[in-house]
């Protein structure tokens, strides 16, 4: 099952696809009173949506053709969580790069990246190029939380994730080298496409283990599996709600893999009129412009 942010007829409206792939239903055809999607899940209540499957697909719905879809999460309630360096090959071109990190990685790197909007499928990254000249592409599988979650014990992760789409975490290398830290040049606005749904967990075997992979105006840039993690979901999540409340709504990016613009010689930043496309198996892909 997907879930979906979507405008139509210049109305902002939160839907479910089902059995049929081109169907979008309202959620309020389902007895929901939801505005949007962090509303939707925090009224799921950690139920998952394919208990509504068989209601999905008897209810009238909208023409996919007919909507625009938005980024799942528009507006996140708390910052991304993220994971730096979590796949092996992006650890090593990292530690040849002019980013400093401690190869050791006794533990996992955790980080959060401020979203004031997140960029539509289709939508458009703000070069800022008044700030950066080393604007780069991370593809990463984001694990979306269904309920409230602290202290989970690993053998009980899989019970608080909603699903998984695909975020492009954007990254301004020259910022991040000049401060030492990974913040600022990660929260730019505009430097968080998301989407272009978010797809229901139990349409994957657990853990997920998929291909993942970027492409820059049709090149590809990154190529690699989500079983190659360092840090699991289960790691994540379990290590991360010690002591800590994510809440229901809480998007995780896992990292991403080899292959980054900084990470060749010469590097390959991304510029204005570059197109980048993420990709993940199961979920689709994610196509944006840079501006």
């Amino acid at each position: 099952m997907k879930l979906v942010t979507y405008s139509h007829q210049g109305a902002q409206g939160v839907g479910v696809i089902a059995s049929d792939p081109q169907k979008v239903v309202p959620v309020a055809a389902l007895g929901f009173s939801a505005q949007d999607m962090n509303q939707f899940i925090r009224q799921l209540d950690g139920r998952s949506p394919t208990e509504f499957t068989a209601q999905t697909d008897a209810a009238p719905g909208l023409p996919l053709s007919d909507c625009r879809l938005l980024a799942p999460i528009p507006r996140p309630q708390q910052d991304v969580v993220c994971l730096g360096v979590n796949y092996y090959e992006h650890r090593d071109e990292t530690l040849a790069s002019n980013i400093k990190y401690d190869g050791q990685l006794n533990k996992t790197i955790y980080f959060s990246k401020r979203v004031n909007r997140a960029v539509d499928p289709n939508g458009a990254i703000e070069s800022h190029a008044d700030l950066t000249s080393q604007l780069d592409y991370e593809v990463e599988l984001a694990v979306i939380l269904g309920r409230d979650a602290k202290n989970v014990p690993m053998d009980q992760v899989k019970d608080y994730v909603l699903g998984y789409t695909i975020l492009n975490d954007v990254s301004a290398r020259d910022l991040q080298a000049a401060h030492q830290q990974w913040y600022f040049g990660k929260s730019l606005d505009n430097f968080t496409p998301m989407g272009p749904w978010i797809v229901t967990r139990d349409e994957f075997d657990w853990m997920p283990k998929t291909g993942i992979r970027s492409y820059v105006n049709g090149e590809l840039r990154q190529n690699s599996s989500t079983d190659l993690m360092m840090t699991s979901i289960e790691d994540a999540v379990h290590q991360l709600t010690q002591g800590v409340t994510l809440l229901a709504g809480t998007i995780i990016a896992m990292g991403t893999p080899s292959g980054v613009g900084m990470a060749f010689t010469p590097p390959k930043f991304m510029r204005p009129g570059d197109v980048v496309r993420c990709e993940i198996d199961g979920i689709g892909a994610l196509e944006n412009t840079v501006e």
